[in-house]
């Protein structure tokens, strides 16, 4: 069965160069985005995850709400594997699909079919799963003979496309969700969410990452709100989303 278990799970990125304007960071601290502070070596660092706790189990769909720079796109990181806590535990049982960061394990020499191929590796399927999958992958993307030419020659919507039809072709028990990722144009992106559906009824837990009140209804059971990468809320959907709004005034 697919879970996933967080412990007290922080994440700091240091920032270089920022000696002696503590007023800009006075100013900075009160916008969005982790909290900024100094380690015992004095140096300023952003804390983008504080503290966070989660358990998760199949049947849990989560949604990870909060203000633009609360953490949410850390935390999806984080459960990807993209990120290593500074402290804490992470601990994910089962496949995991990130329909997120496109540009991660893709090549913007190679072909698109050296794409697939890529891509596949770095979701964790095998050669063989990759060869499978690569006719119906490249079928779903519609790019015809562009697949055969270099990556860096696809406009953002083509890479988009190739990245997400990628994404979307393994069985995942967890899916890990950005509202914000975008497929292209009005007709393929009604393709692609029809594909996301389809993922969802197939995937043991979902973590979504949204701005959408209605789509968390739709789609989540849980919610988890962040503020400046801390947990201020979590427990069901209704619930948080009070709390949200709440906060929001």
């Amino acid at each position: 069965m697919a879970s996933i278990k967080l412990r007290n799970v922080s994440i700091s990125f240091p920032i270089y160069g920022t000696h002696g304007r503590s007023l800009r960071h006075s100013f900075m601290s009160l916008g969005t985005g982790g909290r900024i502070g100094q380690d015992k070596s004095k140096r300023f660092n952003v804390q983008a995850l504080d503290n966070v706790s989660l358990k998760l189990e199949h049947g849990d769909r989560i949604a990870l709400v909060g203000r633009n720079g609360s953490g949410k796109s850390t935390l999806l990181r984080v459960l990807a594997g993209i990120y290593e806590p500074t402290q804490g535990r992470v601990e994910v049982t089962g496949s995991v699909a990130p329909v997120f960061d496109f540009s991660l394990g893709m090549d913007p020499d190679s072909s698109g079919y050296e794409n697939i191929r890529l891509r596949g590796l770095y979701l964790g399927l095998t050669g063989a799963e990759i060869e499978r999958h690569s006719d119906e992958i490249a079928e779903f993307t519609e790019l015809g003979d562009f697949l055969q030419m270099p990556l860096r020659t696809y406009s953002t919507g083509m890479q988009a496309r190739l990245a997400f039809a990628i994404s979307t072709s393994v069985q995942p028990e967890i899916l890990l969700l950005d509202e914000g990722v975008g497929a292209g144009d009005a007709a393929f992106a009604r393709k692609a969410e029809i594909r996301v559906q389809e993922l969802l009824d197939r995937s043991g837990i979902l973590v979504l990452a949204t701005h959408s009140t209605e789509l968390a209804r739709q789609l989540c059971n849980k919610a988890l709100m962040l503020e400046h990468g801390a947990v201020i809320a979590s427990g069901g959907i209704e619930e948080v989303l009070e709390q949200q709004y709440a906060a929001l005034g």
